[in-house]
């Protein structure tokens, strides 16, 4: 797979010519400074920010020349996100920027108390440099993040012109995320980060892994080493298997981290389980291992919920995964538990639920959760019925978690599932979601019109699931998230009023180039008019 990737990568020199000045010329104006939002794209056209920012200023004014050895200043409390500017830079250009304490201030992070929104920034550009100014160093991180969508293509270690612009920013939610199923195709380490680079580019800010199933155990627990011997040797099909080990997940998460990405982890309970069931016996009723699952078919498998075995395990799980788990959550799963009773599901919910809180971590679970009327509070429900709901159930469900002081993550199955084929000569992915998924279809809803009665307020944000039932290589994962993935990332980040699908087509060429400099083997849909 690595050795796959290189080779696009040596092959994207000469694909490039035709985009080296792309970015430069896209907001070249002829006239005076113009103002405009997403939602007046045609005054500046083929901008290039994905996804669109509050306000953009472009002018024709010279712009700052970006080179070898230009100096990157910031106040000590941006220094994380200041290296990152380093970095980022670097692995984009070729062009090695120096750390300086003072100096020519030829690329400025500034903290600026007045910029309220935690991710909010202020990224302005002219000939005499780069300012960024930000309260915190998530948000100078989103402005890098811009910045990066700006320089303009070229061979590595070439000066670029970054053309002149005056952005001011911010999300309209704070959780932004995308998931990646590691249970049903394991993927290693490298995928998983490969992937994390790619989402910090679109400011997607949660990496939730969903690391158990009923084909595979995905994550170490010392407490129960048969979890990964036994529920790690699966998958779908005759594809390896494979789990991560406590520095391996510590890894992922520590290279999310630097990108200010928070892993969000998941054991899907009480159904989903089998992995579990063929690894501990104890887990089930009759004492007896269960046999182990490669399909994908769902709904068959569930825990022992009156067993107190069940919940001594769960108590080690949820510890161990908890304690090495830096960030604020933890999800528990819930979804199509079929084999549990409902009388059963809420015994358990209150159970779970209750172990789950005492590691002090904000629960999450999927809508069916909010079937229980005990959720700790604050707890999270994760909505992934259909744009518009399928049934009444769904609908009540989620409105629980509001209901009992919680919020929402929106992830309808029908608009951001990435693993839904794009049309009918999508060779992987799946059709159950209302049938194909295009990029429009991704793009065209609003959040806060799901759900009757749950608003901006009640939503914690978007996330976009990626299920890996047809997913076996980084190539796989790839063409089903990219484009799409941009999409989600601009219905979460940018305010709906200000959305509108042909801008947002008219600036996807410009990333898409992007994406193909980088080796990115994204699909090309026919809904943008890719250069």
């Amino acid at each position: 797979m690595n050795a796959t990737n290189g080779g696009r990568r040596r092959l994207r020199t000469a694909r490039r010519t035709a985009v080296v000045a792309l970015v430069a010329t896209a907001l070249a104006l002829s006239g005076c400074t113009t103002q405009f939002t997403a939602r007046d794209p045609h005054q500046v056209p083929q901008t290039v920010i994905v996804p669109a920012p509050v306000s953009l200023s472009a002018s024709a004014a010279e712009g700052f020349a970006l080179a070898d050895g230009a100096t990157v200043v910031a106040d000590p409390t941006l220094a994380s996100a200041a290296a990152r500017v380093v970095a980022e830079l670097a692995a984009d250009t070729g062009l090695q920027l120096q750390s300086a304490a003072d100096g020519p201030r030829e690329v400025t992070l500034s903290e600026d108390p007045s910029i309220t929104a935690p991710e909010g920034y202020r990224l302005d550009v002219d000939a005499a440099g780069i300012r960024i100014a930000a309260s915190t160093n998530e948000g100078a991180y989103a402005a890098l993040q811009s910045l990066r969508q700006l320089v303009p293509l070229g061979d590595p270690g070439q000066e670029r012109t970054v053309p002149a612009v005056a952005i001011r920013d911010e999300p309209r939610f704070g959780y932004r995320g995308a998931m990646l199923d590691v249970a049903r195709h394991f993927f290693p380490v490298s995928t998983v980060e490969h992937y994390i680079d790619q989402l910090a580019l679109l400011k997607i800010n949660r990496l939730h892994l969903h690391l158990t199933d009923d084909q595979g155990w995905r994550i170490a627990i010392d407490a129960w080493p048969e979890l990964t011997e036994i529920g790690g040797r699966y998958a779908v099909g005759t594809a390896e298997g494979g789990f991560y080990t406590k520095d391996d997940y510590r890894e992922i998460v520590e290279y999310a981290a630097e990108r200010f990405i928070t892993v969000v982890p998941e054991i899907d309970l009480p159904g989903h389980t089998n992995a579990a069931l063929a690894s501990v016996a104890e887990l089930n009723p009759d004492g007896e291992v269960a046999k182990p699952y490669t399909g994908i078919e769902v709904g068959f498998s569930t825990l022992d919920v009156h067993s107190e075995a069940t919940y001594a395990f769960l108590q080690d799980v949820l510890g161990e995964l908890a304690a090495m788990t830096p960030g604020p959550y933890l999800h528990i799963g819930g979804d199509e538990s079929n084999a549990t009773s409902d009388d059963d599901y809420r015994l358990f919910a209150g159970r779970v639920t209750a172990i789950a809180s005492a590691t002090g971590k904000t629960l999450i679970g999927w809508h069916e959760l909010g079937r229980s009327d005990e959720l700790p509070p604050g707890t999270v429900g994760q909505y992934w019925d259909f744009v518009e709901p399928r049934t009444p159930d769904a609908v009540a469900e989620s409105r629980s978690f509001v209901d009992q002081g919680g919020k929402l993550i929106m992830s309808p199955a029908d608009a951001v599932y990435l693993d839904m084929k794009y049309d009918m000569m999508t060779p992987l992915g799946l059709t159950w979601a209302g049938g194909f998924t295009s990029i429009a279809d991704t793009y065209g809803w609003d959040p806060a019109a799901v759900v009757d009665g749950v608003t901006d307020a009640d939503i914690l944000g978007v996330e976009a699931p990626l299920w890996s039932e047809t997913l076996v290589t980084l190539d796989d994962i790839e063409t089903m998230a990219f484009p799409r993935i941009a999409a989600v990332a601009e219905v979460a980040w940018s305010r709906q009023a200000d959305r509108d699908f042909d801008g947002f087509a008219e600036r996807m060429p410009a990333l898409g180039a992007r994406w193909q400099s980088a080796g990115v083997d994204f699909t090309r849909v026919r809904d943008i008019a890719w250069h």
